[in-house]
């Protein structure tokens, strides 16, 4: 929640009062043709309402009508490789950041990128997921917004990950193995089926579908900025935005 400071206040104080005596200045000098009177009661209307203004502003900032608290909450996005998870992520990261929120993005590739000894064993994926959704919830509790896309094929992890997080929303890619396998432009799965990799989620390693996320996509026939338009309507239902 964003609270103005007494510098803004009083930033915005010297902006609207000098433009406001400018103002008052000029239709006083049209009425009388001085410029003495115009100077005089441009000097004495500045000091009297700057205070007036000043005050009427912190005033107003200590009540709660109409101010809005908006929760932070944290995106999760799953489903398998080449499902369309990073490029959703990175539009909905992009649109919520430009609402004004804050927002951390934390995406599987990257962070393995970090961590390139991270295994791909059920028991290594686990831990890492563990991981990575407990510095979800702990961005949520500091008032940032999470939009996370990870593999995360196991059921009992994401659910983990759900219990740490105050607002965990799931989303789950539900792109068909075969057009993820169609859309995958770095070989990967034809590497998993000839024996090439193993344990890859979807060949060599099962995908546990989500018993029930609050939102299903299949990027199949749908384009990114659709189902990002779909993410976004849930958001403003579920009141996370105004």
């Amino acid at each position: 929640m964003l609270k103005e400071s007494r510098l803004r206040s009083a930033l915005k104080t010297i902006s609207y009062r000098f433009w406001a005596t400018v103002t008052t200045m000029l239709l006083v000098y049209i009425f009388t043709g001085v410029v003495a009177i115009a100077a005089a009661i441009g000097g004495l209307e500045v000091v009297l309402k700057t205070l007036l203004y000043f005050t009427h502003e912190r005033a107003w900032d200590k009540f709660r009508f109409g101010k809005k608290e908006i929760s932070p909450f944290v995106l999760w996005f799953t489903g398998l490789p080449s499902s369309g998870k990073t490029a959703l992520a990175d539009c909905v990261s992009e649109r919520l950041s430009r609402n004004g929120f804050k927002v951390e993005r934390l995406d599987g590739e990257r962070v393995r990128n970090i961590f390139p000894k991270t295994g791909f064993s059920k028991e290594e994926r686990n831990i890492h997921i563990q991981r990575v959704g407990f510095l979800a919830s702990i961005l949520e509790k500091n008032g940032t917004v999470v939009v996370a896309s990870f593999v995360s094929p196991y059921e009992e992890t994401r659910s983990f990950v759900a219990n740490l997080c105050r607002n965990f929303i799931e989303i789950f890619m539900a792109t068909p193995l075969e057009e993820c396998e169609r859309r995958d432009n770095k070989g990967l799965y034809k590497k998993a089926r000839k024996g090439e990799i193993r344990n890859f989620t979807g060949i060599g390693d099962p995908y546990e579908v989500p018993k029930d996320p609050e939102i299903r996509i299949d990027a199949t026939n749908e384009s990114v900025e659709k189902s990002a338009d779909k993410i976004m309507r849930y958001l403003k239902e579920k009141k996370f935005l105004f």
